[in-house]
């Protein structure tokens, strides 16, 4: 089955946000990836990120959080960024921010 990749606004502006044309290129690429069995890429995450997955991507630094709707056959992507552990602007802190503001 083929899903459809759908990236959320807050995605594609983090998406285009990135200087470096190489590493947007294998986000992308990535990205495109998720069209087949998205559900074996990425690692489910939990606490208050259950429902969502993380795939590493752009030697292993980026992360693409992204959640399967499986009754619309579709992959919504959230978020693109850096995982920077500890740092208010670590990619899974962005995204838990996005849940308590709503905006996902």
């Amino acid at each position: 089955m083929t899903y459809k990749v759908v990236l959320a606004p807050a995605a594609f502006r983090m998406l285009k946000e990135i200087s470096d044309r190489r590493v947007r290129d294998l986000l992308i690429k990535s990205i495109d990836e998720l069209t087949i069995e998205p559900e074996k890429k990425g690692k489910a995450l939990l606490g208050p990120l259950k429902g969502f997955r993380s795939l590493r991507s752009a030697g292993q630094r980026y992360r693409i959080i992204y959640q399967i709707r499986n009754n619309l056959v579709e992959v919504l992507v959230v978020a693109v960024g850096i995982r920077k552990e500890g740092n208010k602007n670590d990619i899974y802190n962005l995204v838990k921010k996005f849940i308590q503001h709503k905006l996902l």
